[in-house]
């Protein structure tokens, strides 16, 4: 059975493998260990799923156990009654995607990563983005929470002014030496 993830399909064994970095003990997210009680056996595939895409969009959520455990839980029960309903197996998974994703679509820290990307590549090396990013984060929290964030927030008006405004204050932090 093939599983899609970000428009890749792998296997589920490939997920995992990923997921852990093909190891059998505690998951390690952000070189930080988890609870010891948090193995492979305890993520379903919604939990991992949901896990993989926390870590590339919200790290500051892929260490919270309990905000998984319930997001990917539901998730599961979604897809359970959306088959018991009659719908096809494609059809269960756009729907318990919709409540695995909820809140989730629009990405702070991804906007951050792309803005020194694309505006910044010479001043900052684009292996270090992700890092400067996570850091930028908690700087710019004054700045991010003057908007109101959703899932659609990308296709708002608002988003250009969010954009040129963080672009701004992180070249005036580059300045400063960060």
């Amino acid at each position: 059975m093939w599983y899609i993830i970000r428009s890749k399909p792998i296997g589920i064994s490939t997920l995992i493998k990923a997921i852990t970095k093909g190891s059998s003990t505690p998951l390690k997210i952000n070189d930080m260990t988890t609870k010891p009680k948090t193995t492979v056996t305890d993520l379903s595939y919604f939990r991992l799923s949901l896990l993989s895409y926390l870590r590339d969009t919200h790290p500051d959520k892929a260490i919270d156990h309990e905000f998984i455990a319930v997001r990917g839980d539901a998730a599961a029960e979604m897809y359970s009654q959306a088959i018991k309903e009659g719908h096809t197996h494609d059809e269960a998974e756009v729907i318990s995607s919709q409540v695995l994703y909820e809140d989730l679509h629009f990405s702070t820290y991804r906007t951050l990563v792309t803005i020194l990307w694309d505006e910044f590549s010479e001043e900052v090396n684009p292996s270090q983005a992700e890092g400067i990013a996570m850091e930028l984060v908690s700087r710019l929290a004054d700045t991010i929470q003057k908007y109101t964030l959703s899932d659609d927030f990308a296709d708002t008006p608002e988003y250009n002014q969010f954009y040129t405004e963080l672009t701004g204050e992180i070249q005036i932090l580059l300045e400063n030496g960060l």
